[in-house]
């Protein structure tokens, strides 16, 4: 009883966690059969660049909502550091590494200054980003002085717009994409068997080792296949190595230390995390200086791919973000959530978009989509959750 138990446990949580990907490669293939160009080395090329602020922002705004809170001002933050960057950069000529610090300085400040109101003063984070987000949006004006800055140019353009290609030499395709990407599939690989060798150890149910393997096999293809598109494009994008980093670094930070289980354990079960000796305003404080960080990040970024600072740049980001995150599996009640589904979530949001768009949907109507769809990905975590319990 106890092994049937294990596997229908482990059929659900498959499917809670696989859902997301069977989604995309969904929705991949329908436009990729709706238009020949979707799947051409430009216009993937394209999707990383146009979105990659989304995914950026996605990364904490996963941890901010597992930890049962909510950032609604990253699209003001992410206008002030790109303002404060811009004023530095190209107003007063200042070396580009200056503002970037200076980008990521403040978002590290106004992380602060939220988390502050949050954890220490107990001001709920959906009034106290909300708050923000009338604040910085109104300093960004102030900062910019109403005006647009452009360009950046040099180095500074190239974080966002710049590519990695020539390194290794190739015929018609770039060598050195293609090993970056054969590297991350061994990493992914030896990743995935140390995880199954430690649910063996702790007397875990996992899948057959012929599914594990065919998993593997498939997941190492489709990502083969895209780094050999981007080869065969502009090389490997700058932006995509700067992911890569936040992916890996935040992953283990979530599932690996003892901060990232904190987290967990507060969108969880307050009560039992603070009964626990979890430190819940410490944790609560840091988790939005960090989201503070990320959107800084997030502002080089677009003020880097666009060229220049405005002030009604990160309109609607915030929205986009938190999308990502519960279409990629986040709860809306907190403690369940994963960086990698936060990822394939802003990855659907940005497939949907590219794809209307060399469809030449109304945006109109790609904005009722990506409600729709959202509105879906709500309905099936209440609907999955009613179903465990009910088993249970």
């Amino acid at each position: 009883m106890t092994a049937i138990a294990g596997f229908r446990e482990l059929v659900s949580r498959n499917m809670r966690q696989s859902g997301i990907f069977v989604a995309f490669v969904a929705i991949v293939a329908l436009f990729s059969v709706l238009n020949d160009n979707f799947l051409s080395p430009g216009n993937l090329t394209n999707i990383i660049l146009q979105y990659s602020y989304i995914l950026i922002l996605a990364v904490g705004m996963v941890m901010v909502i597992v930890a049962a809170q909510i950032d609604l001002s990253v699209g003001s933050v992410v206008a002030l550091t790109g303002a404060v960057s811009g004023v530095l950069v190209i107003k007063h000529g200042l070396p580009w590494w200056v503002g970037v610090l200076a980008a990521l300085a403040v978002g590290l400040a106004v992380g602060a200054w939220q988390g502050f109101w949050v954890a220490y003063v107990g001001i709920p984070g959906f009034i106290v980003t909300l708050a923000g987000m009338l604040l910085f949006r109104g300093m960004t004006y102030r900062v910019l002085d109403n005006i647009s800055l452009s360009p950046f140019g040099g180095t500074y353009y190239n974080i966002a717009n710049g590519f990695q290609n020539g390194l290794l030499g190739g015929q018609g395709f770039d060598v050195f994409t293609v090993v970056a990407f054969a590297a991350a599939v061994v990493g992914y690989g030896i990743s995935q068997w140390r995880t199954r060798l430690g649910r063996i150890a702790y007397q875990q149910v996992v899948e057959s080792m012929p599914l594990f393997v065919l998993k593997l096999v498939a997941i190492a293809a489709v990502v083969m296949w895209f780094g050999y598109q981007l080869a065969q494009s502009r090389g490997l994008p700058n932006i995509l190595i700067l992911l890569a980093v936040l992916i890996i670094v935040y992953t283990l930070v979530t599932q690996k230390s003892v901060f990232g289980r904190h987290v967990y354990a507060i969108g969880g079960n307050l009560s039992a995390a603070q009964l626990s000796g979890v430190k819940v305003r410490k944790i609560n404080f840091w988790i939005f200086v960090n989201m503070g960080f990320l959107a800084g990040v997030a502002g080089v970024v677009y003020s880097s791919r666009m060229n220049g600072a405005q002030p009604g740049a990160g309109q609607m980001f915030e929205l986009d973000a938190i999308a990502a995150c519960f279409i990629g599996g986040a709860s809306t009640t907190g403690g369940v959530g994963r960086v990698t589904g936060a990822m394939i979530g802003g990855l659907i949001m940005a497939v949907m978009s590219n794809g209307m768009q060399l469809m030449g949907v109304p945006q109109s109507i790609q904005q009722m989509v990506k409600g729709l769809v959202l509105l879906l990905a709500v309905a099936f975590d209440i609907w999955n959750k009613r179903r465990a319990s009910t088993a249970a």
